[in-house]
């Protein structure tokens, strides 16, 4: 185990792309330091236009115009679009209506575009920018854990399309992410621990120091106690960086992040997205250890310790009211199918995370049947 300086943050990290610096990750509380990171990177003298939610805008709407405002060489507020909160609202209906917004407020190639809210705006946005006139600039200013932690980082945007989950998108870097952590201490417990489910992956996935460290400051991370938040965000960052630079497009390596979510994306499908995504990613990767262990890659007292740890942090273990045999055909539908065959994520060892393409449509039923809860079976 590990003691509190184990994982430390700077103010900031750089991302690369094809060895170059491609954006920054700022980490601040100051939106002073926003304005003046906007300023340098020689966004003053034009157009923007602040992209957020329902939910969000009336929380931060208002903060963060006066600092559109004040990187601006006019002086101008930006323009607002406020896009209805949740899942069902991401859709190609909701970035049509946002492509005519930007076409009646006269935005050209020189507009960008700020994304201020959690991964579904960030998302959102990002496709937009990445398909408006063939491409505009944008930045992330992501206002939850999951965003902040995994979704605004890597330049994967996206729609769902017929119910599917990010079934059409464009990959496109932003020009700068901009990560708050004050702007959790609005978020509801159960967005917190949906945002959680991510930084558990990244543990699992590549750094078993990490994976003891967030079991370690479980109480301080519960009681959002923003140094060690901090360093979490900062150490998830790190990770899912290292793994965007060496593969952008999701050719190999970065496939590794879709941990827990082949399974995770058929189960938020089923229940039309009525459970958050960290909650359905949560029983993805309890699934996916369990073929794991089935597989006698990890011990059994592994798989139970990666299940039970999920529960202090509020993510669920189990799920009712879904048919398992239904919840394999839906990841026959899941964009990481090749020829047929899924990749499927699996465990070598807490930290060590692979591809696998032979896992089996047996194997995915049984593991989805372990992570239901059966009433009748628990009588």
């Amino acid at each position: 185990m590990y003691m509190n300086d184990q994982f430390t943050h700077g103010n900031r990290l750089t991302v690369k792309k094809d060895g170059f610096p491609c954006y920054d990750i700022l980490y601040s509380t100051d939106l002073g330091e926003l304005a003046a990171e906007l300023k340098s990177l020689g966004f003053s003298a034009r157009k923007a236009v602040l992209v957020t939610d329902s939910n969000v805008a009336p929380l931060y709407g208002a903060a963060f115009c006066e600092v559109l405002r004040e990187v601006s060489e006019t002086h101008e507020l930006p323009e607002v679009y406020v896009i209805p909160a949740g899942e069902e609202h991401k859709n190609l209906d909701e970035i049509a209506s946002l492509y005519r917004f930007l076409i009646e407020h006269h935005c050209d190639r020189s507009t960008y575009l700020a994304a201020l809210g959690g991964g579904v705006v960030g998302d959102m946005t990002g496709f937009a920018a990445a398909t408006y006139l063939r491409g505009i600039d944008f930045i992330q200013i992501p206002t939850t854990l999951l965003a902040q932690a995994d979704s605004s980082i890597g330049g994967k945007t996206g729609v769902d399309c017929s119910g599917y989950k990010n079934m059409v998108g464009a990959f496109k870097m932003p020009k700068l992410v901009y990560a708050d952590v004050a702007l959790l201490k609005t978020l509801d417990a159960r967005q917190f621990s949906s945002g959680f489910a991510e930084i558990m992956k990244h543990g699992l996935i590549k750094d078993e120091a990490y994976y003891c460290w967030l079991v370690d400051h479980l109480y301080e991370i519960l009681e959002r106690d923003e140094t060690v938040l901090s360093a979490m965000l900062y150490r998830s960052n790190e990770i899912k960086r290292d793994v965007v630079e060496q593969d952008p497009y999701e050719k190999g390596e970065r496939m590794l992040l879709n941990y827990g979510h082949t399974i995770g994306h058929a189960i938020e499908k089923y229940l039309d997205f009525q459970m958050t995504h960290g909650e359905c990613v949560a029983l993805g990767c309890v699934a996916a250890a369990y073929i794991s262990w089935k597989r006698d890659l990890i011990p059994m007292e592994e798989y139970y310790e990666i299940r039970d740890m999920f529960v202090p942090f509020g993510l669920p273990i189990t799920v009712t009211d879904i048919e398992p045999e239904t919840i394999v055909e839906l990841t026959r539908s899941d964009k990481k199918m090749r020829g047929g065959q899924i990749r499927f994520i699996l465990l070598h060892r807490i930290g060590d995370a692979f591809v696998d393409r032979t896992v089996t449509p047996e194997e995915i039923l049984e593991a989805v049947k372990e992570i239901c809860w059966n009433e009748e079976e628990q009588a």
